[in-house]
């Protein structure tokens, strides 16, 4: 698409869970990976919030940090406003940084402890080389001012601040490099209920304000509807459904989207057939053949324990499963 800022295509990553050496020959095992992203192809449009949502366990940090460079890929593909993301290269990815931020999930642990807060706001700055001298203090001044904090906040330190303001330190160092593409990790997951508001409102305030386009990763559903555009369903490290945000909660497609809209009961619409929450997800280290979800999907067919499912098309977006294959969509469609 040409409006998009991101795009991954084919992103894996596996890790390495292997016994040591001398354990694995007494005990005769071979190597052993886990796979916490698997095939992920997705893109983000420029000024929208894309957010990925699923278990624990699903892969959405692990993706989030792969985008940023914290992580690099076993396969696939990272491009940024059109240009691959060359891990291999520290100038090339320097050229991007600038471009991209993100905001972590824990703000005491996100912040440096011995270091003053117009520190930590200024560091991006002078490593970027965006601005010198008093100039760079009085753009943290106005850093502060922005995220509802106060200029002469700079010569404190983070634990002299409230959880809720130290995620606003956390988003005003975000914005110090001027960046036009921001990852957000559960931004407020660690944050008292009646603070999450004010952050989200915030953010939301934000991109409007700067154009600024976000990734989202969280896995309260609240959250992801009153932030997002379109929405990404990740389910062991498999992408199964892409969606713009309101059809996602009105008509989801995939049989793992139904029940985990269904797991939150505000968020279950009064008349729609709720799917039975059932089993736990599998070990990543071996996962089920075919489709990774057919262990607990209600809905579930003999090919789909030996085949993966492609991605079909729908109303908004796509999924990936057996039941919205055309033939079997149509058989459907002429039973009903």
């Amino acid at each position: 698409m040409s409006d998009a800022l991101l795009s991954v295509s084919g992103l894996t990553r596996r890790f390495d869970v292997s016994k040591p050496l001398l354990n694995r020959v007494i005990e005769r095992e071979d190597r052993q990976f886990l796979t916490a992203a698997a095939d992920v192809a997705f893109e983000i449009r420029r000024g929208e919030t894309f957010a990925l949502v699923g278990e624990s366990g699903s892969g959405k940090s692990t993706i989030a940090k792969m985008i940023v460079g914290l992580l690099e890929p076993s396969e696939g593909e990272i491009r940024f406003d059109g240009k691959g993301m060359d891990f291999a290269s520290g100038s090339a990815m320097r050229a991007l940084r600038r471009r991209f931020q993100m905001i972590f999930q824990d703000p005491f642990a996100s912040l440096n402890p011995r270091w003053r807060v117009g520190d930590i706001i200024a560091e991006p700055i002078r490593t970027f080389g965006l601005l010198r001298g008093a100039a760079i203090g009085a753009e943290v001044g106005r850093l502060l001012d922005l995220v509802g904090l106060s200029a002469s906040d700079a010569e404190k330190f983070p634990h002299e601040f409230s959880g809720g303001q130290r995620q606003r330190i956390a988003i005003a160092r975000a914005l110090s490099s001027k960046p036009e593409f921001i990852v957000c990790d559960e931004p407020t997951s660690a944050l008292d209920v009646s603070v999450q508001a004010q952050i989200l409102n915030l953010m939301r305030d934000l991109q409007d304000e700067f154009g600024l386009t976000y990734l989202l990763i969280s896995h309260d559903l609240s959250v992801v509807r009153h932030m997002s555009n379109r929405i990404g369903v990740l389910y062991l490290g498999r992408l199964v459904e892409v969606a713009e945000a309101k059809r996602l909660f009105t008509e989801p497609q995939h049989p793992y989207t139904q029940m985990l809209l269904a797991a939150v009961p505000d968020l279950a619409l009064s008349g729609r057939r709720r799917t039975p929450v059932t089993g736990e997800i599998p070990n990543p280290i071996n996962p089920p053949p075919g489709c990774a979800f057919h262990p607990r999907c209600p809905h579930v067919m003999d090919h789909c324990r030996t085949d993966a499912p492609a991605s079909h098309p729908t109303a908004s977006g796509e999924a990936a499963c057996h039941l919205l294959a055309p033939s079997r969509a149509a058989a459907q469609t002429a039973q009903d």
